[in-house]
């Protein structure tokens, strides 16, 4: 597999930019989803909530991305009513586990990395998959992502790729 060395960081929370960051991927995970809910069942197709958390996280680090994976669905809520309110536990919890997941996969490969990202999205959506399915008590309900979303993985997976590769050296 082919890497691509990056400036990789790890922001910490008395810094301006771990904010402007995290407000940058929180307005990019704001507007993907109301895209992908024009079409139906888009949301639960493309998991548009999850795409900037992986970037932002890879890229700046897990405090940038725990931010941007509590704030952004908080956000949405509150904005659009989606996710649904019975929903959002448990996507703040696949999110805040992506944040840490990407953030430890970049520290790790220490470049872009397709197997790494790979790898973090595989890990969130499996630890992801059982806390829903513990706390929703139906396993039908919680391998939902792995039914229905696989599209929404692979944009992660290639798509989270690309944005990393093309801000790589910012």
């Amino acid at each position: 597999m082919e890497t691509t060395t990056v400036k990789l960081y790890s922001l910490n929370y008395k810094e301006t930019k771990t904010y402007l960051f995290a407000s940058l991927f929180i307005v990019g995970n704001l507007a993907l989803p109301q895209l992908c809910h024009l079409i139906p069942g888009g949301g639960l197709t493309w998991l548009p909530i999850y795409f900037f958390t992986l970037i932002a996280a890879y890229k700046y680090g897990f405090r940038v991305g725990l931010l941007t994976a509590i704030l952004s669905p908080a956000i949405n809520y509150l904005l659009f009513g989606m996710p649904a309110l019975e929903a959002l536990p448990v996507i703040m919890i696949k999110s805040t586990m992506l944040a840490g997941a990407a953030a430890y996969a970049a520290h790790r490969a220490g470049s872009i990395s397709l197997l790494a990202i790979i790898g973090a999205v595989l890990a969130y959506q499996v630890t992801g998959t059982l806390v829903e399915w513990a706390i929703e008590k139906d396993f039908f309900i919680a391998v939902q992502d792995f039914r229905i979303g696989i599209p929404g993985m692979l944009v992660q997976v290639f798509g989270g790729y690309a944005i990393l590769k093309a801000i790589a050296k910012l």
